[in-house]
């Protein structure tokens, strides 16, 4: 089985403040397409945000993650039901589930062992989602200098499952009877330091920070300041989303 990655345990409470959440016409999408609402996984949590979000449709919502950190961040409500575990490997019970979800996280799993674990838990006909999100855009000055950053700078600290994020996730195998989905896109108001709160929860920048001991963050935002303007102004901000979603088999 594939050696367990945790890239945020580190991070967690950056992660928790500053990661961005899914729109609501995403879950009207994924929640449709589930008829009996009585118990959804989502897989590789993290903060939690989509299990909340689930918690609100579901009786009961299973959700995992390998890092404890994270989980000791994550939104609270009684129908959550929280375990630390590897997603290839879980407690929950057999054909139990009728909705799963796995929210910019598929690429750390080990495909395989994860595919046999989802048609374990599944109940019949149960939904499988995974979701993810690119590089952000701003104006095209800023989108140059945060391209650079992201490939340049950033190149040799990224894991090479981030190729399969920039590849929007069409390259992962998906053994599902998959549908088609609708394309999203994520729009969010920041000001700077909103912006750079967001870049350090990147994997990659914590790597760098170890191997270098400066954070790369601040020569960027130096870099943008002067398109920025007042640093507290709100800009928007815009992610592409990228969705496979099918039913087990």
């Amino acid at each position: 089985m594939k050696a367990t990655i945790d890239n945020f345990s580190s991070q967690a409470g950056g992660y928790a403040r500053y990661r961005p959440s899914y729109p609501e016409a995403l879950y009207t999408f994924v929640l449709e397409q589930v008829p009996n609402k009585q118990r959804a996984w989502d897989c590789g949590t993290g903060n939690g945000q989509v299990a909340a979000r689930l918690a609100e449709s579901f009786e009961e919502v299973y959700a995992t993650d390998i890092s404890e950190q994270q989980l000791a961040h994550a939104i609270r409500t009684p129908n959550i039901r929280y375990q630390v575990s590897r997603a290839e490997q879980t407690k929950l019970p057999d054909r139990s589930v009728q909705l799963i979800t796995i929210a910019q996280a598929l690429h750390w799993f080990d495909f395989g062992h994860f595919y046999q674990e989802v048609n374990r838990v599944a109940a019949p006909g149960a939904v499988v989602a995974a979701l993810c999100y690119g590089l952000l855009q701003i104006s095209p000055e800023m989108d140059e200098h945060i391209g650079t950053f992201y490939q340049q700078t950033l190149g040799p600290y990224w894991d090479k499952e981030r190729e399969l994020i920039d590849e929007a996730y069409a390259t992962i195998p998906f053994p599902f009877e998959e549908m088609a989905a609708p394309a999203f896109t994520m729009h969010y108001s920041w000001n700077l330091e909103e912006l750079t709160g967001y870049f350090n929860t990147w994997s990659s920048v914590q790597k760098y920070i170890r191997a270098r001991q400066e954070n790369p963050v601040t020569e960027l935002a130096e870099k943008l300041k002067p398109y920025w303007g007042d640093e507290t102004e709100k800009k928007t901000i815009t992610f592409d989303l990228h969705m496979r979603i099918g039913r087990v088999k």
